[in-house]
């Protein structure tokens, strides 16, 4: 009887315990309001010593997009030329370096590219001219830039794959 007794008040010292072990854990588990605060007080700072470096910076990034897709493309043109013995015509455009051109496809060696590149960061289609009608280039490829119009300045510039040398026109 003395053991049973035991057992039963050792067993309820022991639910006891657990319970006040629980809630001192649930007491130690979350933060206090001062901490939460400090938190975002610390997180409002760097919000505001990074977000203004970054503003404005997405145009820069589409435009040098632009410039090394225009710099791809050039590349992926002279092996296509020296597979072809040719560059595209301005009728089979950029999408010849993707798919199969409808003449002389024994010579093709395409796809080119992995993917279509055929849209500029602004989701414009790049424009292709062969020849060029800069100087005596065979092609030119052209970005109109955000506005998706020739000609511009700043974001709205085209970008090009000649490069305007200051005093020619």
């Amino acid at each position: 009887m003395r053991r049973r007794r035991l057992l039963c008040e050792s067993f309820s010292q022991l639910r006891a315990r657990r319970a006040l072990l629980r809630m001192g854990e649930l007491g130690r588990a979350g933060f206090t309001l001062i901490e939460l605060l400090i938190v975002a007080v610390v997180l409002a700072i760097l919000a505001a010593a990074i977000v203004p470096n970054l503003v404005g910076r997405t145009e820069i990034a589409r435009r040098a997009r632009a410039q090394s897709d225009i710099a791809t493309l050039e590349m992926l043109l002279a092996t296509f030329y020296l597979d072809m013995g040719r560059y595209p015509t301005e009728g089979e455009g950029i999408r010849v370096l993707y798919y199969s051109p409808e003449t002389d496809t024994e010579k093709w060696k395409g796809p080119y590219v992995a993917k279509p590149m055929f849209k500029d960061p602004w989701n414009n289609p790049y424009v292709y001219r062969s020849p060029s009608t800069h100087g005596n280039l065979p092609y030119e490829i052209i970005s109109y830039g955000k506005d998706g119009e020739e000609g511009g300045e700043g974001d709205d510039a085209d970008v090009t794959s000649w490069v305007e040398i200051e005093g020619e026109g």
